[in-house]
């Protein structure tokens, strides 16, 4: 291995733990607020990617009729909920969130030509279909068993996962899709040309980890989700609702994962099953951070990229086994290193 080699193994490494660094980031925030392991996170990479690819091509992407259903049936949910409390205050919120919003979505998709459109606005428009998928996927899955054990919302993540993988499949089916880069062109950097898309991937993950510490830092919902990652009780005794937290968290993490699928979707081919071996890498950056980090989630996720850029070169076949090896040594490490306690 020479110099420019190992140059542009180390460039490889730096994008993809880019990706991990906000997966393991959003794994992180889902966990320490809602104790949810939220193995779907995967599934949203894959599907901004594909719906995204799909507008561009003109076609209308199956994530929409998943926008419509899941509304309905979070709607009624949310009916059933108001008739037993016998409060109606929230039905014109219910049925405008989870009823027209997602129709005027389809009405949109259907005819309004997004393929000539700009990239930013086919990008926003996608992500107005698939994160509002977030919180119904919260509120139909997991808010019905918020209070359960860890290892019961585990049991529900792996169900929830299966059944978005089916789904992705119905959707998109079995052929995979590439979007045009963002911009074309490059710079070359220490003899190692660097793609304009590369770029983009670093600048996009940066500003949207910077864009997450302004919101955890300045804002009113950003210090209500840390509150309750710090303290679910106390954070309710304060009025905030563990439901609107719960949302919040699954918006933001639908909101990364399906905007790193878009970042990712230019430089390799995204499938509906692509996105479970993204989402566990990015789990294994997190567990380095012992899932409450975000600076450490981070760190690890870089360390996750090198070691499967440097692994593809050395022993390709084994790189994903090498990757994943990782965490035994780090559960190790933390099980001798922490005090062990008995979970409420």
């Amino acid at each position: 291995m020479d110099l420019q080699i190992a140059l542009f193994l180390v460039q490889d490494g730096v994008i993809n733990g880019a990706i991990y660094a906000l997966l393991g980031m959003a794994l992180v925030l889902a966990f320490t607020v809602t104790r949810v392991i939220f193995i779907p996170q995967g599934e949203f990479v894959a599907w901004g990617a594909l719906t995204l690819a799909a507008l561009q091509a003109g076609r209308l992407p199956g994530t929409v009729w998943l926008l419509v259903g899941g509304g309905a049936a979070v709607a009624l949910a949310e009916l059933a909920a108001c008739w037993r409390a016998r409060d109606a205050r929230r039905l014109p919120a219910v049925l405008g969130w989870n009823v027209a919003y997602p129709l005027a979505v389809l009405a949109a998709a259907r005819w309004v030509p997004l393929a000539g459109l700009p990239l930013a606005v086919q990008i926003l428009f996608a992500l107005a279909i698939v994160v509002p998928l977030g919180p119904m996927v919260w509120r139909l899955a997991f808010q019905p068993v918020a209070e359960s054990p860890v290892l019961v919302l585990l049991i529900v993540a792996v169900a929830v996962h299966l059944a978005l993988v089916g789904l992705g499949l119905l959707f998109f089916g079995a052929e995979g899709s590439r979007t045009p880069p963002f911009t074309e062109g490059g710079i070359e950097l220490a003899g190692v040309p660097v793609p304009a898309q590369t770029l983009w991937v670093l600048g996009c993950s940066a500003a949207l980890i910077a864009a997450l510490s302004l919101l955890f830092g300045r804002t009113l919902y950003g210090k209500a989700l840390r509150a309750t990652a710090v303290n679910r009780v106390g954070a309710r005794l304060m009025g905030i609702p563990a439901s609107l937290a719960g949302s919040l968290c699954f918006a933001l993490c639908a909101l990364i994962g399906a905007f790193s699928g878009m970042l990712i979707a230019p430089i390799t081919t995204i499938y509906y099953d692509t996105g479970f071996l993204i989402g566990l890498k990015g789990f294994v950056a997190a567990i380095i951070a012992g899932l409450s980090s975000y600076p450490a989630a981070a760190a690890g996720a870089v360390l996750v990229g090198l070691l499967e850029s440097f692994s593809s070169f050395a022993a390709s076949a084994y790189k994903e086994v090498i990757v994943f090896t990782l965490i035994i040594p780090v559960l190790v490490w933390r099980s001798l290193a922490s005090r062990h306690v008995e979970e409420d």
